[in-house]
């Protein structure tokens, strides 16, 4: 196992994610198999292991205090997640974080996460009615805490005005990263950001939920001609081995055959070469169709509306490539005059556009394909209705 230094800790480079564990027909997790993984992946190094308030409904925690409290509490550093961009307006953070400690069965969590700060709760992150950097800080000066970071599906702009307001209180970050949203979600900037201030960056899907992993054949093809031995998951897991400032990779595994795979390549082998990733790259642009904004905003001036246009171009890119929940959740954010359903399609935009892009056409695609985004809004219901009912039981 590749390890990698935090502090005075040595940490598996391979993270266990317990969002999605294996699951039986009737929905439930399988406690057993989830038993077998976390024995195997810590015979084989794993000592990383994050869950979160919500995962499962509810029941992540329950299952990761269950197995976890089996092997020496010494053998594992434990990571899990405050969901104030859900509930901090209904729970104090004390609420949450002592049902958290008993669900985990722990005294204390080697790492705990503000989860998802975005757009859609900076504010409620930050409003001293509620007080949560500063519980959380108070929690870490006790010991039951011994790191903290946050979270976060933000743009470049929401994740420096946190970074700003957290300050020195913040020890590491966690963001979407992959070869796919290097360009696609401009992941790169945010990479750039925290390692400019020296945050160390955990990753959380890096393989795009499955999607990186499972490549059409003619793509499969020709990452098997170079590396026959390995599979197209860890070409996602090699591209993230190349980027210094990545300290924990996050890996989401629902069976034994892949926690296999992730182990092989978290335990050997070689990152990718220039001439690897510039074929990632490639690969990369063949997944997408991008809109050629260049994200000069001369859109921008002249628009009845005020709406930030480069910045919806960018989270159409997205929306294109799948429906997802980063785009849910942005859109979920945006007041609604200022959601692509506002555009009236004068061209006003078009025509200051030096790529002489139909701009009105594609806010009218983007507003086509609202409804058939995941409703994140809708998720946070279903999981707060979820919660309440395991603390009524």
């Amino acid at each position: 196992m590749k390890y990698h230094t935090f502090k005075d800790l040595s940490l598996s480079a391979l993270g266990f994610g317990m969002m999605r564990l294996p699951t039986k027909a009737d929905a439930s997790i399988d406690e057993d198999l989830v038993y077998k993984m976390v024995k195997h992946a810590m015979e084989h190094g794993v000592n990383y292991f994050d869950t979160a308030y919500p995962y499962h409904g509810g029941m992540s925690e329950i299952v990761a205090g269950k197995v976890l409290s089996q092997f020496p509490r010494d053998r594992y550093y434990l990571a899990t997640k405050y969901p104030g961009h859900q509930y901090a307006t209904s729970y104090h953070p004390a609420e949450i974080f002592e049902e958290q400690l008993k669900k985990c069965r722990v005294d204390y969590f080697d790492f705990y996460l503000l989860h998802n700060v975005m757009e859609s709760c900076i504010d409620v992150y930050k409003d001293p009615k509620w007080g949560i950097l500063d519980y959380f800080v108070e929690q870490k000066r006790r010991g039951r805490i011994r790191h903290l970071g946050f979270s976060s599906h933000a743009d470049f702009d929401t994740l420096r005005e946190f970074l700003d307001y957290a300050g020195d209180n913040i020890e590491f970050c966690q963001i979407q990263l992959n070869y796919l949203d290097w360009t696609l979600q401009n992941a790169r900037a945010r990479y750039e950001l925290l390692s400019s201030r020296h945050i160390p960056v955990w990753v959380m899907e890096p393989v795009r939920g499955g999607r990186l992993a499972s490549l059409n054949p003619a793509q499969t093809a020709r990452l098997q001609a170079i590396r026959p031995d390995e599979s197209t998951a860890s070409w996602a897991f090699r591209w993230l081995q190349t980027l210094p400032d990545v300290t924990v990779v996050l890996s989401g595994m629902s069976s034994l055959e892949q926690l296999s795979d992730n182990l092989k390549t978290f335990s050997g082998g070689e990152p990718l070469n220039a001439d690897e990733k510039a074929l990632l790259s490639s690969i990369a642009s063949e997944l997408q169709t991008m809109i050629p904004c260049t994200g000069c905003r001369y859109c921008c001036d002249g628009c009845p509306q005020s709406l930030n246009i480069p910045m919806l171009l960018g989270m159409l890119n997205d929306a294109r490539f799948g429906a997802n929940f980063t785009v849910a959740m942005r859109l979920e954010a945006l007041a609604v005059d200022r959601q692509p359903t506002a555009c009236l399609g004068c061209g006003a935009c078009t025509h200051a556009c030096p790529q002489h892009i139909d701009i009105p056409s594609l806010m009218r695609e983007f507003a086509e394909r609202m409804p058939s985004l995941p409703s994140w809004r809708k998720i946070c219901e279903e999981r707060a209705a979820a919660a309440a009912k395991l603390k009524q039981s």
